[in-house]
């Protein structure tokens, strides 16, 4: 008789699920059949997050930071579906895709991320644009291309939230934009980036300051039309002209999540314990955005790609042990710093004792990045092109 081959089906290919799969592709087996490793996402490509903005001042190509997990995988052992997640059975232990297949599975790995919600404001779902996938990405450089070509004099943007996406953001269309572009930064708060370093803060506030972007603070977005926007400060409502909105606020967990009857907080959130475990549900891990955790010290884990990135080490190790008979980890977040891109060519960067702005922050930022990317021949490529790139433009100058 056979020995059951253990299925691990891992669910979203971020840096939670990715990383997830890479490392358990990695571990010793031993003497025990390697299990059946199986990746789903909905998009063909994995997308280096921290990276998407460039993508819009062709700093970066597609390739660099959103390289299909068909060449990621490859060599790997791991099977990977793109599909949409319809539907999950705690109870059966299936998953069920859209126009896929349906998976049985041993263990499980919860890693889907968040939507952004643009349904809570008026007019944001027609005419707002999110920021957070590469499909979104392209909609908005066909925007914005759209923008350029026209024979409108100022371009006016307005980009709703004032923590990292908007500021990095903002600064990265300024300089794309150049004298043409009007920027609006809104900020329901008193202040941009509340949970950063003061030190990032300042370096963003000089930034936004230079490229000359009006910033609204304190002020909330009351309605979104096709090229107005109509803004509330203090008791009154104004409504500006705009040609395009950029919506960058808040995570929702996606209602495929939402549907499990595993125990959650009030934004939907799954509840697990400091190994990444799902309460009363040792066989499944949940990582990431949809994931509400506390690590072996008690801290709260924020939803960042860095949590993400250190969480499918430790899910990896905990599945593996289950699966090899050995002493789980609990989870043990660093806090590593901070990095953000304030234009095509500065940076801040706070951690480990660090603080440093300017072009070399910008290339400890890139350097940082580049070693955190998902296989080591994707860093080879990444890392060679960006090498090459400016020895290249400066010849076939």
């Amino acid at each position: 008789m056979s020995e059951h081959k253990t299925r691990i089906c891992i669910l979203g290919g971020g840096f939670g699920g990715l990383y997830t799969a890479l490392r358990l592709s990695q571990l010793p087996w031993e003497s025990l059949p390697k299990p059946e490793i199986v990746l789903v996402d909905q998009s063909d490509r994995f997308v280096f997050s921290p990276l998407l903005y460039e993508l819009l001042t062709g700093e970066l190509q597609t390739w660099e930071i959103a390289p299909p997990f068909t060449e990621l995988l490859r060599d790997t052992g791991v099977r990977f579906y793109q599909a949409a997640v319809s539907g999950i059975d705690t109870q059966q232990r299936r998953v069920y895709l859209q126009d896929g297949p349906e998976i049985g599975y041993d263990r499980l790995v919860l890693a889907l991320g968040g939507e952004t919600p643009l349904d809570i404001v008026p007019g944001a779902t027609s005419y707002a644009y999110p920021f957070r996938t590469i499909t979104d990405a392209y909609r908005l450089e066909e925007r914005l291309r759209v923008l350029e070509e026209s024979d409108t004099d100022k371009i006016r943007v307005a980009i709703v939230g004032a923590g990292y996406s908007g500021v990095e953001l903002a600064c990265k269309l300024a300089d794309r934009l150049g004298p043409r572009g009007r920027f609006r930064l809104i900020e329901l708060t008193d202040q941009i980036l509340r949970t950063s370093p003061e030190f990032n803060r300042e370096a963003a506030r000089k930034a936004l300051e230079e490229r000359g972007i009006f910033i609204d603070l304190e002020t909330r977005v009351e309605a979104i039309a096709q090229d107005t926007i109509s803004l509330e400060y203090k008791g009154q409502v104004d409504t500006i002209p705009v040609d395009l909105v950029i919506w960058t606020v808040g995570t929702r967990v996606s209602p495929v999540v939402r549907n499990l009857p595993l125990k959650q907080n009030q934004r939907g959130q799954i509840t697990t314990t400091p190994t990444l475990q799902v309460l009363d549900h040792p066989e499944i891990f949940a990582l990431g955005d949809l994931a509400e955790c506390r690590d072996a010290e008690g801290q709260l884990v924020p939803a960042t790609a860095q949590a993400a990135f250190q969480q499918a080490d430790y899910a990896a190790w905990n599945i593996w042990a289950g699966i090899t008979h050995r002493p789980q980890i609990p989870f043990r977040y660093q806090y590593l710093g901070e990095m953000m891109a304030l234009g095509t060519d500065n940076a801040t960067l706070t951690g480990l004792g660090i603080k440093i702005e300017g072009s070399l922050a910008y290339i400890a930022r890139r350097l940082a990045y580049l070693y955190r990317m998902p296989t080591l021949d994707h860093k080879l490529k990444v890392g060679f092109n960006w090498l090459a790139r400016p020895i290249i433009e400066t010849l076939s100058q």
